[in-house]
């Protein structure tokens, strides 16, 4: 019984395993504007999660992905989803965004 046991779960890990597909990465554009006195900041193809500069204001997502928006720097807390074409406010000082 034991054995059966352990046959059963390990076929349901390597089919969980097989039949996961990979995460799709985000193609494209996030901008970030800060103020009038600094450029805009730009994160092509962006993947994981990025720190926003101090100073941010508005992120804008120009990717083919949904684009998480975070109120500290580790994308720990709870999120805002920006959609592709689509921008938000964002927390000056301590956000950040993961795509």
């Amino acid at each position: 019984m034991r054995s059966t046991l352990f046959s059963v779960t390990g076929a349901l890990c390597l089919s969980a395993a097989v039949f996961t597909l990979p995460a799709h990465a985000a193609t494209g554009e996030v901008s970030v504007f800060s103020t009038e006195l600094s450029p805009v900041t730009t994160y092509q193809d962006p993947a994981g999660c990025q720190k926003l500069p101090l100073d941010a204001h508005v992120l804008t997502n120009n990717t083919d992905a949904p684009v998480r928006g975070y109120g500290d720097p580790f994308c720990l807390t709870p999120s805002l989803t920006v959609e592709p074409g689509y921008g938000s406010h964002v927390a000056p000082g301590t956000g950040s965004f993961s795509a």
